[in-house]
């Protein structure tokens, strides 16, 4: 009976292209996906991290610059050239996704599209092979994880994005803000972190015609309060379902973040 389930569950795996969006022209941090990293550039580690993923198909970097399309291509990647104007890694996979199926290329075979950011050098392959494993769920049009909360810091940090679910695991609120409040809380302490609150990782997958209504829809009330897309996402309807995870990651938004992982790498080796 277990063998018969295993392969019921094997069955239903979709196959998931990703795509990694890549901005040259960062605020923060210009050439980011550039930047050497045990001298390979930073959009390097996180291309052939993805390309390891088991339930990946295809992997390609979505770009707006040609330095980063020769770079892409020097390592033996595939990339592919966006508009410079997109607000959002989101529309720069939707308009790449189009431009697939303009170009013949089947994309019905592969029913997820997975977004990994161009800036998540630590990016686990097991990481991406679950959030497409969220994707099983039928009743999904978006998958992202979560991770535990474990330092009493990032509950309060509104950089660090928390997010609540439902029952069945699919989400009722992303916040900058400390979600849920617990009002009979007493000792306010890490075990109360480490109960109740979780942070985003800022991983998706999306159904395809998920990812072209996203694109096409106006930014949110709440979205522009927050500052978060995925809002947008929720308020109109579209379900988000979040699996935990215990990987960690640190994502690239300044030079200073940089250092950090390179550290967290170093101890790694």
């Amino acid at each position: 009976m277990i063998r018969t389930l295993e392969y019921v569950i094997i069955k239903k795996v979709m196959p998931a292209i990703v795509i990694i969006p890549a901005r040259y022209a960062s605020t923060r941090f210009p050439g980011k996906p550039l930047c050497p990293l045990f001298n390979r550039p930073l959009i390097q580690h996180v291309y052939e991290r993805a390309v390891k993923a088991k339930r990946v198909r295809r992997v390609l970097v979505a770009t707006d610059d040609e330095r980063i399309i020769r770079t892409v291509e020097g390592f033996g990647g595939e990339a592919i050239m966006t508009s410079p104007d997109h607000p959002s890694g989101t529309d720069r996979i939707a308009e790449t996704l189009l431009t697939l199926q303009e170009s013949g290329y089947e994309v019905q075979d592969a029913d997820v599209v997975v977004n990994v950011q161009g800036d998540e050098p630590m990016i686990a392959p097991e990481m991406v092979d679950e959030v497409i494993g969220v994707m099983d769920d039928e009743r999904a049009s978006l998958g992202t994880l979560m991770k535990r909360i474990t330092e009493e810091g990032d509950i309060t940090n509104p950089n660090v994005v928390k997010v609540v679910r439902n029952a069945e695991g699919f989400a009722l609120y992303f916040s900058r803000a400390p979600i849920p409040f617990h009002r009979e809380e007493r000792d306010g302490g890490l075990a109360s972190a480490s109960s109740f609150f979780f942070k985003h990782i800022g991983i998706y997958a999306y159904r395809k015609d998920a990812l072209l209504r996203l694109s096409k829809l106006p930014p949110s009330r709440l979205e522009g309060i927050e500052k978060l897309e995925q809002l947008r996402a929720l308020e109109n309807g579209l379900p988000i379902k979040v699996a935990e995870t215990s990987f960690e990651t640190i994502g690239v938004d300044t030079p200073e973040d940089l250092e950090r992982v390179e550290k967290c790498l170093s101890t790694s080796l």
